[in-house]
């Protein structure tokens, strides 16, 4: 898949059957756009091919806070897996907003990227204060000479799948097991583990602390979780244990991540790794004493095992480790 990150590096092609969207998660939802994607390309002989953007546009018009639920490296290879040829990464910056909608597609969409068709969501907006929609995109279409496409929603339990779904299940529920029905893969964060405390190593549960490749990444809402971890210094997957809070027993008020892995030994520090989230164990607890805390991540230990040996082995794809 060629990868064209910025305005310098764009190659026009003609012949792109285009979708637009930020595409973050690349969820079921998304999936079925992008199949439709490729299934229309290969009809029309022409290069499936995904915009999207950096920053999300949310960020820059509401200055909102986006946890994003994968990096643009991530986004990449998940397209990349569905049979995406090309991506193309636009930075979103309020000029970009303030296209007017036909100068939009005329300027941004025809000229620089080029395209001879379009598949669209039955609810996409574009250009300034969202002017556009697929009947502006028809009639420009009609008149510059490309195809447009209208994908209805895809739905789960009679509710729509969205990233902005998928993200209040991680940060508000620690419901990491939900987020995967909908995400068709177990949610991951992916970052390289530095020096901590090493408190860890005095109470008999030594872990990995990770810092986020990505700081704006979708973190988990604070507790103890099941958890397969990746990396190519681990040459096969381990079952761990992943905190995620403050560690309010020992008095902490600076948010971390960190990963007990139940069969391992060795230093693995600035390596990267990949922590894919099968379920949540339980919530962050305040303990009276650190025997106390032992005594409760032997338990976890436990019931982190018994989960993980009910739980199925997932394919790369699945455990969107790609």
């Amino acid at each position: 898949m060629t990868r064209e990150i910025g305005w310098e590096q764009i190659q026009r092609d003609a012949s792109s059957v285009v979708t637009v969207g930020t595409f973050d998660g690349v969820h079921r939802g998304h999936q079925a756009i992008l199949s439709f994607l490729c299934e229309r390309a290969k009809a029309l002989q022409g290069t499936p091919t995904v915009l999207t953007f950096d920053p999300h546009p949310r960020a820059v018009v509401r200055n909102a806070d986006v946890p994003l639920l994968t990096t643009i490296e991530e986004r990449a290879r998940a397209l990349e897996h569905l049979g995406i040829a090309r991506m193309v990464v636009l930075p979103f910056t309020q000029e970009l907003a303030q296209y007017d909608p036909e100068a939009y597609v005329r300027e941004v969409l025809w000229e620089t990227i080029g395209l001879q068709a379009i598949a669209v969501g039955y609810d996409h907006r574009f250009g300034r204060n969202r002017g556009g929609d697929v009947s502006l995109l028809r009639a420009m279409g009609a008149d510059l000479g490309f195809t447009v496409e209208e994908i209805p929603p895809q739905a789960e339990d009679d509710e729509v799948i969205s990233s902005t779904r998928i993200r209040k299940q991680i940060t508000e529920e620690g419901a990491v097991a939900d987020a995967a029905q909908l995400l068709g893969r177990r949610y991951t964060l992916s970052g390289t583990v530095e020096r901590g405390d090493q408190r860890g190593r005095t109470i008999g549960f030594p872990t990995a602390n990770i810092r986020l490749n990505d700081a704006r990444s979708c973190v988990p809402r604070h507790g103890v979780y099941a958890t397969r971890v990746h990396g190519s210094a681990l040459h096969e997957p381990h079952v761990g244990m992943c905190n995620i809070g403050v560690r309010p027993t020992f008095d902490g008020t600076t948010p971390t991540i960190e990963v007990h892995m139940l069969d391992f030994e060795g230093n693995l520090y600035d390596e990267t790794l990949c922590v894919e989230f099968v379920q949540r164990l339980r919530g962050e607890v305040r303990f009276d004493s650190v025997d106390a805390l032992k005594a409760q991540l032997s338990e976890d230990r436990t019931h982190c095992i018994r989960v993980m040996e009910a739980a199925s082995t997932p394919s790369t794809t699945e455990s969107g480790c790609l």
